[in-house]
Protein backbone atom coordinates (compact mmCIF):
# COMPACT_ATOMS: atom_id res chain seq x y z
CA UNK A 1 0.00 0.00 0.00
CA UNK A 2 1.36 3.56 -1.21
CA UNK A 3 2.01 5.81 1.65
CA UNK A 4 -0.10 8.56 2.44
CA UNK A 5 2.65 10.84 0.46
CA UNK A 6 2.84 8.52 -2.36
CA UNK A 7 -1.04 8.99 -2.44
CA UNK A 8 -0.98 12.83 -2.51
CA UNK A 9 1.03 14.20 -5.27
CA UNK A 10 1.03 18.03 -3.52
CA UNK A 11 3.43 16.07 -0.82
CA UNK A 12 5.16 13.72 -3.59
CA UNK A 13 9.12 14.45 -3.76
CA UNK A 14 11.09 11.88 -6.39
CA UNK A 15 11.70 9.26 -3.95
CA UNK A 16 8.17 9.01 -3.02
CA UNK A 17 7.62 9.14 -7.24
CA UNK A 18 10.08 6.41 -7.64
CA UNK A 19 8.78 4.02 -4.62
CA UNK A 20 4.92 4.45 -6.26
CA UNK A 21 6.03 2.18 -9.07
CA UNK A 22 6.23 -0.79 -7.36
CA UNK A 23 2.17 -0.41 -7.89
CA UNK A 24 0.11 -1.31 -10.30
CA UNK A 25 -0.81 2.08 -10.94
CA UNK A 26 -0.14 5.88 -11.10
CA UNK A 27 -0.71 7.65 -7.90
CA UNK A 28 -3.87 9.55 -8.75
CA UNK A 29 -4.04 13.08 -9.57
CA UNK A 30 -0.48 12.67 -11.30
CA UNK A 31 -0.59 14.66 -14.62
CA UNK A 32 -0.38 12.80 -17.63
CA UNK A 33 3.42 13.83 -18.27
CA UNK A 34 3.63 12.39 -14.81
CA UNK A 35 1.73 9.36 -15.10
CA UNK A 36 3.40 8.51 -18.62
CA UNK A 37 7.18 8.90 -17.07
CA UNK A 38 5.77 6.44 -14.44
CA UNK A 39 4.75 3.90 -16.89
CA UNK A 40 8.28 4.04 -18.86
CA UNK A 41 9.85 3.67 -15.23
CA UNK A 42 7.77 0.33 -15.02
CA UNK A 43 8.98 -0.75 -18.83
CA UNK A 44 6.11 0.11 -20.82
CA UNK A 45 7.05 2.48 -23.44
CA UNK A 46 4.05 2.01 -25.57
CA UNK A 47 2.10 3.29 -22.78
CA UNK A 48 4.63 6.14 -22.22
CA UNK A 49 3.91 7.34 -25.27
CA UNK A 50 0.31 7.22 -25.43
CA UNK A 51 0.07 8.92 -22.61
CA UNK A 52 2.85 11.84 -24.02
CA UNK A 53 0.37 12.47 -26.59
CA UNK A 54 -2.52 12.31 -25.16
CA UNK A 55 -2.26 16.00 -24.49
CA UNK A 56 -0.55 18.14 -26.60
CA UNK A 57 1.15 21.03 -24.45
CA UNK A 58 4.53 21.83 -23.39
CA UNK A 59 4.91 18.86 -20.53
CA UNK A 60 3.30 16.12 -22.70
CA UNK A 61 5.57 17.52 -25.66
CA UNK A 62 8.85 17.45 -23.56
CA UNK A 63 8.08 13.92 -22.58
CA UNK A 64 7.31 13.08 -26.08
CA UNK A 65 11.08 14.00 -26.73
CA UNK A 66 12.28 12.51 -24.18
CA UNK A 67 10.61 8.89 -25.05
CA UNK A 68 12.01 9.08 -29.05
CA UNK A 69 15.40 10.06 -27.46
CA UNK A 70 15.54 6.58 -25.49
CA UNK A 71 13.90 4.94 -28.54
CA UNK A 72 17.09 6.50 -30.25
CA UNK A 73 14.98 8.43 -32.76
CA UNK A 74 16.99 11.72 -32.63
CA UNK A 75 15.34 13.47 -35.30
CA UNK A 76 11.82 12.50 -33.86
CA UNK A 77 13.15 13.80 -30.44
CA UNK A 78 14.58 17.10 -31.81
CA UNK A 79 10.94 17.71 -33.50
CA UNK A 80 8.67 17.06 -30.05
CA UNK A 81 11.80 19.53 -28.14
CA UNK A 82 11.61 22.26 -30.51
CA UNK A 83 7.61 21.54 -29.71
CA UNK A 84 7.81 21.96 -26.48
CA UNK A 85 10.38 24.75 -26.55
CA UNK A 86 13.20 23.25 -24.69
CA UNK A 87 16.24 22.87 -25.85
CA UNK A 88 17.43 18.27 -26.28
CA UNK A 89 19.43 17.14 -22.91
CA UNK A 90 22.49 15.89 -23.04
CA UNK A 91 22.22 14.20 -19.89
CA UNK A 92 21.76 10.47 -19.21
CA UNK A 93 18.28 9.55 -19.94
CA UNK A 94 18.11 8.40 -16.17
CA UNK A 95 19.37 11.75 -14.78
CA UNK A 96 16.41 13.43 -17.33
CA UNK A 97 13.80 11.22 -16.59
CA UNK A 98 14.43 12.76 -12.76
CA UNK A 99 14.67 15.93 -13.94
CA UNK A 100 11.75 16.29 -15.57
CA UNK A 101 9.76 14.24 -12.39
CA UNK A 102 11.34 16.68 -10.15
CA UNK A 103 10.26 19.45 -12.53
CA UNK A 104 6.25 18.29 -13.26
CA UNK A 105 6.36 17.50 -9.42
CA UNK A 106 7.30 21.07 -8.87
CA UNK A 107 4.22 22.61 -11.01
CA UNK A 108 1.38 20.26 -9.81
CA UNK A 109 1.70 21.88 -6.45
Amino acid sequence: MLSRACRDVKNMDLETFKDSIAGAEPPEGVSLALAALWWDAKGDWNKAHELAQERENSAGNHVHAYLHRKEGDPSNAGYWYRRAGVSPSAASLDADWEELVREFLKSSV
